[in-house]
């Protein structure tokens, strides 16, 4: 059995091994380009785990990991995009380095190229894996739509909120395993298990990203801190304020969030009601609630062979970018 140096590692000698065209330049350079600034692997290290939890032969479910890491990476160009990010893991996001239209483009290829791979497995669970696959996917982009909406639309509540990370956040790790498992010939309760697993690791997850956002350390958080304040985005840390501010402390909250103007002391005000609030022990209780749930269905996982995800829950819980 691998650990998670081990698979992190394999992950990304199969994606250094992806040969690209050369021609057109600017719709492969781009994805190299986004395909070389790292990240965590998490989704494909997931699936990787979840599969060796009941085969230790992984080479079958290589071709789809590679293709849950394309297909996030092919989210974050598009998202780029439409949130304005100029940064993604501390360098130029693609469109700030091209354009916005060859970051699209690009983005297309990528998705294609995520489906070439996913139909490179044994014929007999390729419909399971598309299935499941297909829905996280058009689950990622009703997320992505709410997330959008919830930057103009006034009454957002926490559930609406809770509801957008799960669909743009957590199903794709929750889908990873589940295919992880459907490779691997898992039983539909074990792959129950790990699915709900990753759901609320997932949910865990973007409480955490939250968190970081602002209050992280910029150079380990690798994006602009106060990010989610600069763009309004109705974060938890955000709605759980409105919902325990005073009248002053709430005037000030709207106020902020009602302008796209960005003030110098916008998000120092901001971070000062959240503290004021105790938002950030809030929502540290919150996700270590998630990361619990997600224990117990962990637990409930009849494999022998958990450690890899008990080292990647407790590395989840304890990041600091």
């Amino acid at each position: 059995m691998q650990n998670l140096e081990q698979l992190q590692l394999l992950i990304e000698q199969e994606l250094g091994k992806i040969a690209y065209p050369k021609t057109p330049q600017k719709l492969y350079q781009p994805i190299e380009y986004v395909m070389s600034l790292g990240g965590k692997r998490m989704r494909p290290m997931l699936l990787l785990m979840a599969h060796q939890l009941f085969d230790k032969n992984i080479e079958k479910a290589i071709p789809p990991a590679l293709g849950i890491e394309i297909f996030h990476n092919f989210t974050l160009l598009h998202d780029d995009i439409m949130d304005n990010a100029p940064i993604r893991r501390g360098k130029k996001t693609v469109h700030e380095k091209w354009n916005n239209n060859v970051a699209i483009l690009s983005g297309d290829v990528m998705m294609i190229q995520t489906y070439q791979l996913m139909c490179n497995v044994d014929k007999d669970v390729l419909k399971e894996i598309l299935d499941v696959f297909n829905k996280a996917a058009i689950q990622v982009c009703e997320g992505q739509q709410w997330d959008m909406d919830f930057e103009t639309q006034s009454d957002v509540s926490l559930s609406d909120y809770m509801k957008m990370i799960e669909n743009k956040t957590a199903v794709l790790l929750a889908a990873s395993l589940q295919i992880g498992g459907i490779t691997a010939v898992a039983s539909k309760e074990n792959q129950n298990n790990l699915y709900h697993f990753g759901l609320n690791m997932g949910i865990a997850f973007q409480l955490k990203d939250d968190l970081l956002d602002a209050f992280g350390n910029p150079d380990e958080f690798g994006k602009k801190i106060g990010g989610d304040i600069i763009a309004n985005k109705k974060t938890y840390l955000y709605l759980k304020a409105l919902a325990l501010s005073n009248p002053h402390q709430h005037a000030d909250l709207v106020g902020y969030f009602s302008t796209t103007e960005v003030t110098e002391d916008k998000v120092e005000v901001v971070k000062s009601i959240f503290l004021a609030l105790d938002i950030h022990n809030i929502t540290s209780e919150l996700m270590k609630e998630y990361h619990a749930k997600a224990m117990q269905h962990l637990d409930a996982i009849n494999s022998r062979n958990k450690e890899p995800l008990l080292e990647f829950s407790a590395m989840l819980l304890d990041r600091v970018s």
